[in-house]
């Protein structure tokens, strides 16, 4: 690692590789994120029904998703846009994974609500509103249970290091960096998709990055196409956004796959998942063999 990024990036010293931290595994279940399997994490926006989300989780299983995603506490925009199903949300997400045998990624917003979202999820979630929210950070890492830490969406990649210093110091190793678009002057999609943090994440820190092709893209159109730069750029995996009726999904309807999209999707990413099983992950022949997928 350049010795110039552990100057820029100094405030995070226990992020960044090392001698005894090339690469961190974290633990869900019964798999791994960081390891050598790719991770799709899917699954609806917002909880709406038990309905809703028994059918999402039994489908993104069968097609490969590992990791059902859905919010119960939803932080909009808009005071008037549908907040969440909040506990019971919780309980629905709970039966899906007796269910479907998928592990629970979920956000919480607020420190009061750690303890109660820690009950029911596997992964507490940190979205990119709250990246700054250090007493949310400190509560959610003494939770023990493993953190996806979103970038905020104008937050630098130093500020984002220093976001994950704080769960770490807090005494949590399990945190699982998540790249998922930041706000510019561009207008014609949701967010920027910053391919180039997944590869510089991946060369200076021994987190697992997975990338949020849907909040980046804000468009279902575009999300295949980003999740396979992000598989090409290094990341550890992806969460997407999957519903069985998208155009009348609660919240965010317009980046949200359906089903059939989210198998296409599966699909356009098998070679580029198996290239990146196959090849080494230094050196030259990977990123000649990236280049020729891409």
């Amino acid at each position: 690692m350049r010795a110039s990024w552990h100057e820029q990036f100094s405030e995070s010293p226990d992020v960044l590789k090392g001698t005894r931290h090339q690469q961190t595994v974290v633990p869900v279940l019964d798999l791994e994120i960081g390891g050598d399997e790719f991770i799709t994490m899917a699954g609806p926006c917002s909880v709406e029904t038990e309905f809703q989300l028994l059918a999402t989780a039994n489908h993104v299983r069968r097609a490969g998703a590992r990791i059902l995603r859905g919010g119960a506490f939803k932080p909009r925009s808009s005071p008037y846009a549908f907040q969440g199903l909040g506990l019971e949300g919780l309980k629905m997400l709970a039966r899906a994974r007796e269910e479907s045998g998928l592990a629970i990624v979920t956000e919480v917003m607020s420190e009061c609500d750690v303890p109660a979202v820690a009950e029911y999820a596997d992964i507490l979630q940190i979205g990119t509103r709250n990246m700054e929210n250090y007493s949310l950070l400190e509560a959610a890492a003494r939770s023990g249970r493993p953190i996806l830490l979103k970038r905020g969406m104008v937050a630098t990649i130093a500020d984002f290091l220093r976001s994950a210093q704080i769960i770490l110091d807090n005494g949590n190793p399990h945190v699982i960096l998540c790249e998922r678009g930041i706000r510019t002057f561009e207008t014609a999609t949701r967010n920027t998709f910053d391919v180039a943090a997944i590869a510089l994440l991946k060369q200076i820190s021994h987190l697992p990055v997975i990338a949020d092709p849907s909040h980046a893209a804000g468009v279902r159109e575009l999300v295949a196409p980003l999740a396979r730069v992000a598989v090409a750029a290094g990341a550890d995996g992806v969460i997407v956004e999957v519903h069985p009726n998208p155009d009348k999904a609660w919240s965010d309807a317009d980046q949200t796959l359906s089903f059939a999209d989210f198998d296409e999707m599966m699909a356009s990413l098998e070679p580029y998942v198996a290239l990146r099983q196959r090849v080494p992950a230094r050196g030259g022949e990977r990123t000649r063999a990236m280049e020729a997928v891409g």
